[in-house]
């Protein structure tokens, strides 16, 4: 009907990524199935990016329910099985903390055996060294084996993405250390990354890791940050990430996540003519981060997708 304004699709959230045989893998471990986890991580070896992103969704299923405990136990000595269960008591070690129960020193060791029986068992899988290098996070100061799990995760995956992902939040004000400390581990990992590797994007991950703890823990208006995502600095490393990973790109299985930080990225930088592309290789997939760290995310994310994609700027009607 004339005159009716055009209503345009609301965003697509999929922690899957597209990835239908993890969704119905993570779909089977919530009703207590095993089986097709183990079918799913069986063909994937070697894909380290892909196993890593499958292997945090089916345990994020798996630590409320009993599901993966009876997979090893049915299965004591199956590497897939220990790697998963692994990551799954990482998992549950988080979620104890968020309720208020912060593990101890107990359990935060029974944490580490699964995970250092994992790697006995899949000698060539960085995956139990990442679960380490988590759980982590959680000992009061950080564990002092971090830098000799970070060495075991760069010998089997140098450009290991969720690695560099955990570590740059071990290294976060909100953990263990410092934006400063932060941005210098995320600004050599971008600049000694090969070309392609979305490890480009990580400063703009450590910008919004700590916009995001600024507004957490400050109770007034948070000052300073009036050109966070703008100064010479931010613009810098958005062109870095484009030349060095966009331009030279191949698919990962990841890239909605490290895609989502380009795009709001740009847009906050004043970018937005470099966003439209960006926008387009995403085709309306969002993440709630970072859109999230600056207001509405699926607002955010529909207007500047909506904007971008026309060629419009100015006053937000």
């Amino acid at each position: 009907m004339a005159g009716r304004p055009r209503r345009t699709p609301a965003p697509v959230y999929d922690p899957a990524y597209g990835d239908r045989a993890l969704a119905e893998g993570r779909d089977d471990m919530l009703l207590g199935r095993w089986e097709g986890a183990r079918d799913l991580l069986e063909r994937t070896p070697g894909d380290w990016d892909r196993r890593a992103h499958r292997i945090r969704l089916l345990a994020d299923a798996a630590a409320g329910r009993r599901t993966v405990d009876l997979w090893q136990a049915s299965e004591p000595d199956h590497p897939d099985a220990a790697v998963l269960r692994a990551e799954t008591e990482v998992m549950r070690m988080f979620a104890a903390a968020r309720a208020g129960r912060s593990p101890d020193a107990e359990r935060l060791g029974r944490a580490a055996r699964f995970c250092h029986r994992a790697a006995g068992l899949a000698p060539a899988d960085p995956q139990p060294w990442v679960s380490l290098l988590t759980l982590g996070r959680l000992h009061h100061g950080g564990d002092p084996g971090m830098s000799a799990w970070w060495k075991e995760v760069l010998a089997r995956d140098p450009y290991h993405r969720e690695a560099h992902h955990q570590a740059l939040r071990h290294l976060s004000a909100r953990w263990h250390g410092s934006y400063g400390a932060a941005l210098n581990f995320a600004w050599e990992a971008a600049a000694s990354a090969p070309y392609g590797s979305p490890l480009a994007i990580l400063p703009q991950v450590a910008r919004a890791e700590h916009y995001r703890h600024r507004v957490a823990t400050e109770a007034r208006p948070v000052l300073g940050l009036t050109h966070h995502w703008s100064d010479e600095h931010a613009r810098a490393d958005l062109r870095l990430a484009l030349d060095r990973w966009l331009a030279h790109r191949v698919p990962a299985t990841q890239d909605v996540a490290d895609l989502n930080h380009l795009a709001h990225g740009l847009v906050m930088a004043g970018l937005e003519d470099r966003a439209a592309a960006v926008f387009h290789l995403l085709a309306n997939r969002a993440t709630e981060t970072p859109w999230s760290c600056t207001g509405d995310p699926e607002h955010l994310f529909t207007r500047w997708r909506d904007r971008t994609a026309t060629g419009t700027r100015g006053a937000d009607g």
